[in-house]
């Protein structure tokens, strides 16, 4: 057993630890406040490769692995939950299901821009009254001739007015429930297709957010991604590795708030001495330090194993759902060891607080990873 990362992900940790320093820890705080997405440092993240990180060098990515999509998004996350989640988002969900479940004309049309941020991709599952339910779906395509009419709405989606390319499942056949589901590729711009942004949320305020609404969408059949009533087969596949890249999310969060808190209790004092002298404040470090050690070391495993080929279903969700809780509970720890400092803008806990929050909710929320879990247990 080997727990030592690879040379070429020492590296992009470094690298990414570097940026974030100059490019993204002097800015967060105000991003978050004014609800700015920093388009220009997702752009120079491109430029680096770290948008691209799973698409192959044939079609302009960097070609690495899952585990290094672990290790950015971990490292991104200890200075800004909503960048991080840009970058998850970017890679694991609408670039991955077009690099994994698209044909060549589309691989070709597609992946070169979004591996390279020139374009940016959204994804759309979730809809106004459907989130886990994917059989409440109600967005539609009917097929005409040689293309199809969208119609519907999804809601909560990431990079939603920013992005370019959007893969959005619909229902083909209401008859077959989920099974009945297909995925189509969609252009900012088409005719009947417009978005529309979701402001004043809790945490996560500089990732863009929004609604996308279709009117009428003509989609040609070449638009089609992967095949008739495949796509939310296709979408479990695409969730269970986003599931990994949310679990490092929370991880990097989490380590944050630790970092933030040991500095603080070093610098504060009351009754003569630094508070990090106090066994209270010791022991929260002490158990804010092992879980998310150890949710990093099941982000870490869930990432070996898809890389490896294993089946990694359970894995992913249990790192999903243990790295989420666990943020969450260290950075609460963190506003308490803070204080009255730790209830305002001043720290940065706070707002790695209202960040992690999402971890517990996006794809897939808490409940859903202990079925998930939970079916893959006794399926044996």
């Amino acid at each position: 057993m080997d727990f030592e990362l690879p040379e070429s992900h020492r590296a992009l940790k470094a690298s990414l630890k570097d940026f974030c320093e100059r490019k993204v820890k002097p800015y967060a705080r105000e991003w978050d406040k004014d609800e700015k997405f920093p388009m220009e440092v997702v752009r120079e993240l491109g430029q680096l490769g770290v948008l691209g990180m799973l698409v192959s060098e044939e079609y302009g990515g960097a070609a690495m692995d899952s585990l290094a999509v672990a290790v950015a998004v971990e490292e991104i996350a200890r200075y800004d939950g909503s960048l991080a989640l840009t970058v998850a988002s970017h890679n694991g969900l609408g670039t991955s299901h077009i690099r994994v479940f698209g044909n060549e004309a589309q691989k070709k049309k597609y992946l070169p821009k979004l591996a390279t941020g020139e374009w940016l991709g959204a994804w759309g599952l979730t809809e106004p009254g459907s989130g886990s339910d994917a059989a409440g779906m109600k967005t539609t395509a009917v097929r005409k001739g040689d293309k199809w009419i969208l119609n519907g709405a999804k809601m909560f989606i990431t990079q939603g007015t920013v992005g370019n390319a959007f893969v959005v499942l619909a229902i083909t056949s209401p008859e077959k429930k989920q099974k009945g589901i297909t995925a189509f590729i969609l252009e900012k711009g088409m005719p009947g297709f417009s978005q529309r942004s979701i402001h004043g949320k809790l945490g996560m305020r500089s990732s863009d957010t929004a609604e996308l609404i279709m009117e009428g969408v003509e989609v040609p059949d070449s638009q089609r991604l992967g095949e008739v009533d495949h796509g939310f087969i296709d979408t479990l596949k695409i969730l269970d590795k986003g599931r990994i890249t949310i679990g490092a999310l929370a991880v990097g969060l989490g380590r944050g708030a630790i970092e933030e808190s040991v500095r603080y209790a070093r610098e504060r004092t009351a009754f003569g001495q630094p508070i990090a002298e106090f066994q209270g404040l010791r022991w929260m470090f002490a158990d804010m330090r092992t879980e998310i050690d150890a949710a990093r070391l099941l982000v870490h495993r869930a990432a070996w194993m898809a890389d490896a080929g294993q089946p990694y279903t359970q894995a992913a969700s249990q790192a999903k759902l243990f790295a989420s809780e666990a943020a969450m509970r260290a950075c609460n720890k963190a506003v308490q060891i803070h204080g009255g400092y730790g209830y305002t803008r001043e720290f940065p806990v706070e707002r790695y607080l209202r960040d992690a929050k999402l971890c517990e909710i996006g794809e897939g929320t808490s409940e859903v990873q202990r079925t998930i879990i939970a079916r893959e247990i006794f399926k044996g």
